[in-house]
């Protein structure tokens, strides 16, 4: 869809049909993967969030308990969802360290997130993060929660740390999660960053500018050769009558390579599924 054309209908018409079409939900399925912008990481187009009203080292997918949660990891892996995403102020490193145990490292792709905002605190938190998950690497680590517009000034000395990091490979990639409109911005020309996890969905809630606003900067982020993939599809649980339209939004805006979406359930997991396959059907 032309750029122009989707934003004049985006906060209204898109509700495209999510039903099944018998697609073949195998990890084979070519469309299910793709490149995160410039990384060389191949990722799933959905990913499973692990900090579902979470924060302060507890969420909603942690309070099931450490074996209800890896169940839930291991029904998201075996449905081809084998990106998770973590955070440290979610508490769910030994989750992932525990479901883990099961698989290849290389099958899976983990994201973590760090609120570091002193070079010290940065080489403390990825001593303690790659401990805590029971890996020697992280695939994709994330300036967790940034509101400073000023950012990439103020947070050079952590900035060089994880630099450092991934030139020793105990990270493949190096980005941000934003939740200020002007840091988003500053993200998007900032070289330093390869992915950017960003807030958008069709209704505006829980965002840091409208849908229309956030899918230019996104779109000229990706411009950037930045790797993108959304969160907050759902509005944080608001737009959960309709996830079809949801999903739907946010893949048609054109600016994001994947989401990722918190799941508490092996349902929610098997229908987020199905809804994001129904976009990227298997080609022969």
């Amino acid at each position: 869809m032309k750029r122009r054309k989707f934003l004049s209908i985006a906060g209204s018409v898109i509700g495209l049909d999510g039903a099944s079409q018998g697609l073949d939900i195998s990890t084979s399925s070519k469309n299910w993967w793709t490149q995160l912008g410039q990384t060389g990481i191949r990722v799933p187009r959905l990913s499973i969030g692990t900090g579902t009203n979470g924060w302060g080292g507890s969420s909603a997918q942690t309070r099931l308990g450490l074996a209800s949660c890896v169940r839930l990891l291991h029904h998201a892996y075996d449905e081809g969802i084998t990106w998770w995403d973590a955070a440290d102020q979610y508490g769910s490193h030994r989750h992932i360290r525990e479901a883990l145990k099961r698989y290849d490292r290389e099958t899976v792709v983990i994201t973590t997130k760090t609120v570091a905002r002193s070079a010290q605190q940065a080489r403390q938190d990825l001593d303690r993060f790659l401990k805590e998950l029971g890996t020697d690497y992280i695939d994709i680590l994330l300036l967790h929660c940034l509101v400073d517009p000023n950012w990439t000034i103020t947070m050079r000395p952590i900035m060089e740390v994880l630099t450092d990091a991934k030139e020793k490979g105990r990270v493949r990639a190096l980005g941000v999660s934003c939740h200020d409109y002007d840091a988003l911005k500053a993200a998007t020309e900032e070289p330093w960053v390869e992915v950017i996890l960003a807030r958008l969905n069709y209704s505006g809630v829980h965002m840091d500018g409208s849908p229309q606003q956030i899918i230019s900067l996104l779109s000229k982020a990706q411009s950037n050769g930045k790797g993108i993939y959304g969160m907050k599809v759902m509005g944080q649980g608001q737009l959960g009558s309709n996830p079809e339209r949801a999903i739907n939004f946010v893949f048609h805006s054109g600016v994001v390579s994947a989401i990722t979406i918190g799941m508490i359930s092996e349902k929610e997991i098997k229908d987020n599924s199905r809804r994001t396959r129904s976009l990227f059907p298997k080609t022969a």
